[in-house]
């Protein structure tokens, strides 16, 4: 009989006990918003003074090597009173405001997921001044981020499967189906897609480990390099009397930057492109990998056509695919 007693209250415990369990799990929305969009949550007064300019100066700055201005994002800026309901939701968000304390981090998950909440506090305008400044480019890295892995995640709807990165490299790229493979030789592929007004571009190829010799002509190396496959690979329109071809821009030189691709040291560069001898040009993106286990630097970019378009969006597509770049198995 004492057991029969016992088995209603183990049962009352378990049941105590998943509740609390459950009650412990908060449910989250789906974020939503445009790719490239923030959320700035601050009084009004605010943002149309001296903190407001500051926080235009950095997350409205413009994109590097897009030929024209473009803003880092797209800000929509409201007070606190209205943020509420679904727009609590947007996936990227700055809230500044005045406060007794003094602080600057990122949240993630508050209210949807996945979410990345940029959270600014000072006791005056200067303090929050200073606080942007030494923050910004922290928060203005995690929503980038959180942007380029949004935009991964879309393109798993329709993916392309096309093989000729793997035949050629023994990699692999994600990218949408929309995306089909114009060029194909023995160390070069080309792959586009059409837009309104214009094409996106991918073209991968190899070289040798040691292409680069010194860092004191290292950016006239890839000068060199992109023009001379440009030259071989990406004519121009036919022009009577005249060979065209992509080429780096005379104009300007383009921007390098370190980063990391696929666990790799790489180097990233943006510029603009254009056609020796036709009145044709646009933005680039170049990830040079150094890619050691196969004693090789492995180029990869990302380029777009599109006159009198905006293509800050175009290129971060752009990016976020050649992102995801990896490296395959010799067996597969």
């Amino acid at each position: 009989m004492k057991k029969i007693r016992i088995l209603p209250f183990l049962m009352l415990v378990l049941l105590i006990t998943a509740c609390k369990q459950t009650s412990k799990t908060k449910y989250l929305p789906g974020s939503i918003g445009a790719i490239n969009s923030v959320t700035v949550v601050m009084d009004n007064d605010l943002w149309k003074g001296v903190v407001g300019d500051k926080i235009r100066e950095h997350f409205a700055a413009p994109v590097l090597g897009l030929g024209w201005e473009e803003p880092l994002f797209t800000i929509n800026q409201l007070p606190e009173n209205v943020f509420s309901g679904s727009i609590q939701n947007t996936r990227s968000v700055l809230y500044v405001a005045k406060d007794t304390l003094s602080l600057a981090h990122v949240k993630s998950d508050l209210y949807a997921r996945p979410q990345r909440v940029g959270v600014i506090k000072g006791q005056s305008e200067a303090e929050l001044i200073k606080n942007i400044e030494e923050k910004a480019p922290r928060i203005i890295a995690s929503f980038k981020n959180l942007e380029i892995e949004e935009s991964q995640k879309r393109f798993l709807k329709s993916i392309n499967k096309e093989t000729a990165l793997r035949e050629n490299f023994n990699i692999s790229l994600t990218m949408p189906s929309v995306y089909k493979v114009g060029k194909q030789t023995d160390n070069f592929v080309w792959i586009d897609r059409p837009i309104q007004k214009g094409t996106m571009n991918i073209i991968a190829y190899e070289m040798p480990l040691d292409a680069f010799s010194t860092d004191s002509t290292f950016v006239r190396d890839i000068i060199r390099m992109r023009d001379s496959i440009g030259e071989a690979y990406i004519p121009g329109p036919d022009v009577p009397g005249k060979k065209t071809h992509m080429i780096t821009e005379k104009a300007f030189a383009p921007y390098v930057f370190a980063t990391e691709i696929s666990g790799m040291k790489a180097a990233e560069i943006r510029g603009i492109w254009e056609i020796k001898g036709y009145p044709m040009a646009g933005p680039f993106v170049t990830y040079i990998i150094n890619d050691k286990p196969n004693n090789r630097k492995l180029v990869i970019e990302g380029f777009t056509f599109a006159p009198a378009t905006e293509k800050r969006d175009y290129m971060f597509e752009l990016e976020a695919i050649l992102r995801t770049v990896t490296l395959l198995d010799v067996e597969s």
